[in-house]
């Protein structure tokens, strides 16, 4: 059976972008609560510093378990310092559930406040009429649950621990940027060691992993034809009763 075309609706002019969320988002997520809520710092020579927070690339993070430390690009060693990396994505099958992936039948339905439709004019200030409202449909995301292994380095063993203190804190409460996506983010153990390098005095290293419970809407190509799908409401035009004396003053 032929689709029906009078269904589909133009998003050539649309201001209102295709709703995504992605592994990167989630990733950024985790970086901006390290830097804008934890705040990670410590007290060196009697003064606060702030700890940066790197993402383990493959080749940073290979080079790390193989010293037993980071190093920047001049070959210098980095503490304090807060690196994080992407371990495992796992598909979470408790919750969620779209029906069929390449025809989904359960939506989340997001509205649009403002419409070229719906442009204020005095017929429909008059007329009592109500206007189109703009709606997204938007497929169930896939939730999936993420694991970040994380390792601080500190010069000393009070570093560290106002470190993991911080961070413990910040355990089981929902973390990301408060104008985009929040998600909850769970630790449950830290393994701390003290080892001693070549020629400098010993680093102090916690080892911990961040359970994290996302969730993803995709806007790959095998998703184009099944997301963001646009309709309007039906405008409608209220009618009140009056009452006259005389038909003749009508």
């Amino acid at each position: 059976m032929a689709d029906n075309r009078g269904l589909d609706v133009s998003r050539s002019e649309d201001t209102q972008d295709d709703f995504r969320v992605g592994i990167k988002d989630i990733d950024t997520a985790i970086f901006y609560y390290f830097n804008e809520v934890i705040k990670p710092t410590v007290i060196q020579n009697g003064s606060p510093i702030n700890v940066p927070v790197v993402y383990g690339s493959p080749e940073r993070w290979k080079s790390m378990q193989a010293d037993g430390y980071y190093r920047d690009k001049n070959g210098k060693m980095q503490a304090p310092l807060i690196v994080f990396r992407r371990e495992t994505v796992e598909k979470n099958r408790n919750i969620g559930n779209k029906m069929d992936a390449n025809n989904p039948n359960n939506y989340g339905v997001f509205s649009q406040n403002y419409s070229k439709k719906n442009v204020y004019d005095r017929f429909s200030a008059l007329n009592n009429r109500i206007g189109t409202t703009e709606y997204y449909a938007v497929a169930i995301p896939d939730y999936v649950n993420i694991t970040y292994s994380c390792v601080i380095f500190t010069d000393y063993v009070e570093q560290n621990n106002k470190l993991v203190e911080a961070i413990n804190f910040a355990s089981d409460s929902y973390w990301g940027d408060p104008s985009k996506f929040h998600f909850r983010a769970m630790i449950d153990s830290y393994t701390t060691s003290s080892e001693i390098v070549q020629g400098r005095d010993r680093i102090v290293k916690s080892n911990f992993t961040v359970n994290l419970l996302g969730h993803i809407v995709t806007d790959t190509v095998n998703a184009l034809a099944v997301n963001s799908k646009k309709y309007f409401s039906k405008a409608a035009v209220k009618v009140t009763a009056e009452t006259v004396r005389n038909i003749n003053d009508i």
